[in-house]
C-alpha cells in the first residue's frame, strides 16, 4: 500500500499578526507615513524644549544683571552722596563756615540761653559733676537732649532739621527706659506734681523753677526699625530702600534719609536699650522715619511721587509729609545739632572720585551686556513662537490624516494617538503659554 500523504501540521497564528501581515503588505506605505510623522512631532517637541530652556537661561541672565545693575547705582548714589557734602560745604566758604558752624558747646549754650527748661536743667545739672552725682537714680537712666545726641556733616542740614523737628523734639529729654521717665517727674497722693523731686527739684537747686510742660522720649517704648544695616557701616546706617522714579533711576539732588546723616557720637554708638537697638534704630527712626533730604527745592518737588515720609532741602524746603506743605521764610532756630569734628572734605576724595569714574564705566558696560541679552532674549522668543505654530500646524494636519484612515490598523491607530498627543498636558500648557 502506498503511503498515504501526512496531513500538514495546523499552526496557531494570532488574527492580529495575520492582520500584521496583511496590513503590512497593502499598506506599508501608510505606516511608513505614520512613522515619519511620529519622527517630525518627537523633533518638533525637542526644539520648542531647547528654546524653551534657552528663554529661560536669557531670562535669568537679565534678572542678574538688573539686579547687579540695581546694587551699582545705589553704590554710586551713595559716592555721590559723599562728593556733593564736600562741594555743598566747599561753596558755603571758609568764612561763612567760620561764622556759621556750631559746635556741641554752642548748642549746649543755647540750650541754656533759651529759657527755663527740662533741658536747660539737665545740661546744667551735667556739667555741675558734684550735682550730677547726688541723683543717681535720675542720672543713670537718661541718655541727654535730642540735640546733643548727634552731629551732621552739613550747616545747612542742620539748620534744616532743627526746623523740621521744631524746638519741642530738639530739647526732648531722651530715657533708656520707663525708670527714667518716672524718676524725671513725681507725684503726691493728690496727684500734683512733686516740685522738690526729679528735675524739677534739681531746677530748685539751681534756683531755675521748672513751669509748662516738656517731651520725654523713652527708648524701649519705641518701635525700632527691623530691617537690615549698611554692610561693614561703622555708624550703622539703616539700609533704607533708595526713592525710585517711574523710569526707575534715582531722582536727581537725592542725598540721602535724614536718619542717615546724623553721627551719632562714639560714646553712643554701642549703646542699646534692653531688647537691643541702638539709638539710631530707635530714636533717630522715630523722630525722622524715611525723611528724604534733597539738594535743591527744585529737587525736592520734582521727586514729589517718589516722596513717603516727607522731605526737606537744603535750601530751605519742606514737605512734612506727601500733600503738606511747608511755605514762606523760616524764624532761624538757635537750637540746633553741632556740626561734626572731622573735616567736611573725605580723607581720600581724589581716590573717591575714582571710584565713582569706575563705578560709571562698570554701569556702561553692564547697560550694554543688558543690551546684548534682551536682544538675544527676543530672538528666542520669536523662534520659539515660529516654531510653535509649525507644532500647531503640524497638529492639525495629523489629526486631518487620521480621520482620512477609516480602516487603519489597531497599531497604527495607537501610533498616530500617540503622535497626536506627544507631550504630557502640563509640559504642552507650558509651551503654548509662552
Amino acid at each position: 500500500m502506498e503511503p498515504q500523504p501526512q496531513p500538514l501540521a495546523v499552526m496557531d497564528v494570532d488574527q492580529s499578526e495575520m492582520s500584521i501581515v496583511q496590513w503590512d503588505g497593502t499598506q506599508n506605505g501608510g505606516f511608513s507615513q505614520a512613522q515619519s510623522m511620529m519622527l517630525n512631532s518627537k523633533k518638533l517637541q525637542d526644539d520648542l524644549q531647547n528654546l524653551g530652556l534657552k528663554i529661560k537661561q536669557h531670562e535669568n541672565n537679565l534678572k542678574l544683571l538688573k539686579n547687579q545693575k540695581n546694587k551699582l547705582d545705589d553704590s554710586i548714589l551713595d559716592t555721590q552722596v559723599t562728593l556733593s557734602k564736600y562741594h555743598s560745604s566747599a561753596a558755603t566758604g571758609t568764612e561763612n563756615e567760620e561764622r556759621t558752624s556750631q559746635s556741641e558747646e554752642e548748642t549746649i549754650k543755647q540750650i541754656l540761653q533759651y529759657g527755663p527748661s527740662a533741658a536747660s536743667i539737665w545740661c546744667q545739672l551735667r556739667a555741675n559733676h558734684t550735682s550730677y552725682a547726688s541723683y543717681p537714680t535720675l542720672t543713670k537712666d537718661v541718655i541727654g537732649i535730642v540735640a546733643t545726641l548727634g552731629r551732621v556733616d552739613d550747616d545747612n542740614l542742620s539748620r534744616m532739621l532743627s526746623q523740621y523737628l521744631g524746638v519741642e523734639t530738639m530739647l526732648a529729654i531722651v530715657c533708656k527706659s520707663y525708670e527714667g521717665v518716672k524718676a524725671l517727674e513725681t507725684y503726691d497722693r493728690e496727684g500734683h506734681i512733686n516740685k522738690e523731686s526729679g528735675i524739677h527739684g534739681v531746677g530748685a537747686s539751681f534756683g531755675t523753677a521748672l513751669n509748662g510742660s516738656f517731651s520725654v522720649i523713652c527708648l524701649e517704648d519705641l518701635r525700632p526699625y527691623c530691617g537690615e544695616f549698611v554692610l561693614d557701616d561703622p555708624q550703622r546706617r539703616l539700609d533704607l530702600l533708595k526713592p525710585k522714579l517711574s523710569t526707575g533711576e534715582s531722582p536727581p539732588g537725592f542725598l540721602g534719609f535724614a536718619v542717615n546723616m546724623i553721627n551719632v557720637e562714639y560714646m553712643n554708638l554701642f549703646f542699646l536699650t534692653s531688647s537691643g537697638h541702638g539709638l539710631r534704630e530707635t530714636l533717630l527712626y522715630n523722630i525722622f522715619s524715611r525723611l528724604q533730604v534733597y539738594k535743591t527745592r527744585e529737587d525736592m518737588l520734582l521727586a514729589r511721587p517718589c516722596i513717603s515720609d516727607g522731605a526737606i532741602s537744603l535750601d530751605g524746603g519742606m514737605i512734612r509729609h506727601p500733600g503738606i506743605f511747608s511755605l514762606g521764610s523760616w524764624k532761624e532756630m538757635n537750637i540746633r545739632f553741632p556740626r561734626s569734628s572731622a573735616s567736611s572734605a573725605p580723607s581720600k576724595y581724589s581716590e573717591t572720585e575714582k571710584q565713582l569714574m569706575e563705578m560709571r564705566w562698570k554701569k556702561e558696560k553692564m547697560e550694554e551686556d543688558m543690551k546684548r541679552e534682551q536682544a538675544l532674549l527676543d530672538a528666542a522668543r520669536h523662534q520659539f513662537q515660529r516654531k510653535k505654530e509649525e507644532f500647531v500646524k503640524f497638529l492639525a494636519e495629523s489629526s486631518s490624516y487620521a480621520a482620512q484612515q477609516p480602516h487603519m490598523h489597531p497599531m497604527q491607530q495607537q501610533q498616530q494617538q500617540q503622535q497626536q498627543q506627544p507631550m504630557h498636558p502640563m509640559q504642552q500648557n507650558h509651551f503654548m503659554n509662552r
